[in-house]
């Protein structure tokens, strides 16, 4: 247990809560809270994105994969429930929408893809590793805010691309019958990954050391499949107390927008900014920000999770070609996220949990981008996993 980093991120996390509970309200209040347990459920499972489709591409070692679905179907299912019972709390009410298909989206998933496997880090990966102390992925953060702004600057050239709406399976088929073929769909997906792995016979997944007993829960590594499950729990949480998905990387760009601002810089008169909804999210504080609070919440959640597994440390030490790739890759899943409208979280498992059909194709094209990424790691000096490992 690492006692002084405990402690600042403990108090931390129990000072802002109060602060923007009193502060904001409810929502915002509850919003935080639940972010922390994202944070603190992402850094004791250690549960990836960015490693899972590592590790099928290259290897065929399809459990990080079997977790996704894990999570999606308890997501899925919890979504559902919200959402055909109109629940929601403080005053929100369940607002599902499909996300359209089209060249941003597909583009942007592939380049998210190849960002996230230079930068070593997903979206969610970026902010719980940043709160466990890892020194590298800071500058991933670093890279994914700086795209983000590029994006957000650059909104002329990315508007308009070609596009049709986007298919809700509960429209057709209502929510009892869009839960039924996700669920469907996800256990052929599991099935898939079994057969490819039976096949190839990758090496197994590395594992984490751990307590036992009840002390696993506060100091040890949990179980991925029990990872993925509370993850889905409290990405339902998001909806029933926002009335919207978790989502990660609009924060990014609000926070570059501002922090342009407070250099004497006008990110307010970039057409990005002046639609409605951005215009009042940049004017406003970013403490009533949904993405803000769940991004802040899982950074102050893992650096507890981490200090009380004794595992909070930062590394000075970075290798430059690691540093110009976690730089890198930054800036692509900025741009990636933008384009595509979501990131592993705000597309792929906010899609696929609320039955749209552009989460699959975006975890498709994302697959296709994490092998352009795998072949690009050994330029920076970054290794794959191999089937002659003892373990990836």
């Amino acid at each position: 247990m690492r006692v002084v980093p405990l402690a600042v991120a403990g108090a931390l996390g129990a000072v802002l809560t109060w602060y923007v509970w009193s502060r904001y309200g409810n929502t915002s209040g509850a919003l935080l809270a639940v972010g922390l347990g994202l944070g603190f459920a992402l850094f004791h499972s250690r549960f990836g994105f960015t490693s899972a489709w590592r590790q099928l591409i290259s290897v065929g070692n399809g459990e990080g994969l079997r977790a996704h679905a894990l999570l999606l179907g308890t997501a899925a299912t919890l979504v559902a429930l919200i959402a055909s019972g109109g629940l929601g709390l403080f005053g929100a009410t369940p607002q599902i929408s499909a996300g359209p298909i089209g060249l941003g989206l597909f583009a942007g998933a592939i380049v998210f893809a190849i960002g996230m496997q230079l930068g070593g880090a997903c979206a969610s990966g970026t902010l719980f590793a940043v709160g466990a102390g890892q020194s590298t992925i800071v500058l991933t953060l670093g890279g994914f805010i700086a795209g983000s702004v590029l994006y957000t600057g650059a909104f002329p050239i990315f508007d308009g691309w070609p596009q049709v709406p986007g298919v809700l399976l509960s429209a057709h088929v209502g929510w009892l019958g869009s839960l039924a073929i996700t669920l469907a769909v996800l256990f052929g997906v599991v099935l898939l990954t079994r057969i490819v792995q039976a096949r190839r016979t990758p090496p197994p997944v590395g594992t984490v050391p751990t307590a036992r007993g009840l002390a696993r829960i506060v100091r040890g590594s949990w179980p991925l499949l029990a990872g993925a499950v509370v993850l889905g729990v409290l990405a339902a949480a998001v909806l029933l107390v926002s009335g919207t998905t978790w989502g990660v990387t609009y924060a990014f760009g609000l926070w570059g927008a501002k922090l342009l601002q407070l250099f004497g810089l006008h990110p307010e008169t970039w057409e990005f900014w002046t639609a409605p909804r951005n215009a009042k999210a940049l004017a406003g504080s970013v403490w009533t920000d949904k993405t803000t609070l769940t991004n802040v919440g899982i950074m102050i959640g893992a650096a507890v999770a981490a200090s009380a597994a004794g595992a909070w440390k930062i590394r000075a030490e970075i290798p430059w070609r690691t540093a110009v790739a976690a730089v890198l890759g930054g800036v692509l899943m900025g741009i990636g996220a933008r384009l595509a409208g979501g990131c592993n979280i705000g597309a792929y498992l906010a899609g696929i949990s609320t039955g749209s059909l552009h989460g699959w194709l975006w975890g498709i094209f994302a697959l296709g981008g994490t092998w352009i990424g795998l072949k690009l790691r050994p330029l920076f000096g970054l290794a794959n996993p191999k089937p002659s490992d003892s373990a990836c």
